[in-house]
């Protein structure tokens, strides 16, 4: 089943033409998505938009390139948030706690108020039951030691791009590890071999749209979920599989380490 386990249609890219873009995924194959909030701001319009949309989920957190943003009580207003959402109607559409993580890519000047975030959110993760979903450029090795602190053992590593033994790492805690357009580029040669050495149970596809387009679109395009099918393709092929049998894999491990796709993809 081919599912998109990271894909920021709510961006302002998709505006003009948000339905038609997913019309045209769920053509070329693509059963479920997954939208992963980046802010408070954002999770009403995330939420009203799946609710109207059979077969996708939402994720809801404070993404670590927007932490300068949080009010000082942040973590109370998303605690509310998700209790409310998890007692109504879209309780089958929250996925899971997420975007979030740590971002020492950008900058590290805020980063005690990113860690506090972070530990806040996987708290939360922990007290409602819920994955999370998380952002680890240039922290890979901080994330993990959060999810040790605080025993979280379920959710996927979005963009993966660390070594393999951080890689096995977050396996042996539970999470999946997500691959999408930066595996397609020839000269992304650690990603390449990292998706063609890890163990397949351990990987989900995704998109990120509308970043880390494929190849194909080239670095400045605009990535969509309708990509996915390509991109699931190319996985294959580095792993010598044939596609039914990657989509399958992939599939079953999204729903796995995020159960309520299950439901959404009935």
């Amino acid at each position: 089943m081919l599912i998109d386990t990271h894909c920021h249609l709510d961006a302002s890219e998709f505006d003009a033409d948000r339905d038609q873009v997913w019309r045209e995924a769920q053509a070329q194959g693509v059963r479920a998505l997954v939208i992963p909030a980046v802010m408070q701001s954002t999770f009403q319009p995330v939420m009203d938009w799946c609710a109207q949309h059979p077969h996708t989920g939402f994720a809801l957190g404070w993404h670590p390139l927007f932490v300068d943003q949080a009010a000082d009580d942040a973590l109370q207003q998303m605690q509310d948030t998700v209790a409310a959402v998890l007692a109504g109607p879209q309780a089958g559409q929250l996925l899971a706690i997420g975007e979030i993580g740590l971002d020492f890519y950008v900058t590290r000047d805020n980063e005690v108020k990113q860690v506090a975030l972070f530990e806040g959110q996987l708290q939360i993760a922990k007290q409602f039951g819920l994955p999370v979903i998380l952002h680890v450029r240039a922290a890979v090795d901080s994330v993990l030691k959060y999810l040790r602190k605080h025993r979280l053992d379920s959710g996927i590593a979005h963009a993966f791009n660390g070594s393999l033994q951080q890689a096995t790492i977050f396996t042996e805690l539970g999470f999946k590890l997500g691959f999408g357009g930066a595996m397609t580029w020839p000269r992304a040669l650690k990603i390449r071999k990292l998706a063609a050495e890890l163990p397949v149970e351990a990987l989900v596809l995704e998109t990120d749209a509308p970043d880390i387009p494929p190849v194909w679109v080239g670095h400045h395009g605009r990535n969509t979920p309708g990509q996915l099918k390509r991109i699931a393709e190319e996985m294959a092929l580095i792993r010598g599989l044939e596609i039914s049998q990657l989509i399958e894999i992939t599939g079953k491990n999204s729903m796995q380490v995020l159960p309520k796709l299950a439901y959404l993809c009935t």
